[in-house]
């Protein structure tokens, strides 16, 4: 089988050829000094989280309280307007005693973030890019 050749010790040992190469991807979990998973700088992290009702509202208000930014799918929840009424109310209760904000981010999307951080709620428009 003449197609299927082995790698060099070389190019195993070194993925950041790949970049420099132009390999089609980059398994940036391989790279020399980066750790997969979340970052252990302390600050707050964004958890996304489906929300099917009101009696999560304890745990995802723990989580805001510990100054996590939540993006919440509130999908299974939709149709049901009384309990997506209760759960958005509670959710802004949560945010008014923290000074934090949110907003919704598309139809079944919605954002709440701790003390801090705020959310511009204006749309950019298009960005023109800058051409090198």
């Amino acid at each position: 089988m003449g197609w299927l050749k082995r790698k060099k010790e070389s190019e195993e040992e070194n993925p950041e050829d790949d970049v420099r190469i132009g390999r089609s991807y980059i398994d940036l979990g391989v790279l020399k000094g980066r750790e997969p998973g979340p970052s252990n700088t302390g600050g707050p992290l964004v958890k996304f989280a489906e929300i099917d009702g009101y009696r999560q509202i304890p745990e995802l208000s723990n989580l805001v309280y510990e100054g996590n930014i939540l993006v919440l799918d509130f999908t299974p929840i939709a149709n049901d307007d009384l309990e997506l009424k209760r759960t958005i109310t509670e959710l802004k209760r949560v945010v008014e005693d923290i000074n934090g904000d949110i907003a919704g981010v598309s139809q079944n999307l919605l954002m709440v973030t701790p003390k801090g951080i705020g959310i511009d709620k204006k749309k950019l428009k298009r960005i023109e890019r800058k051409r090198f």
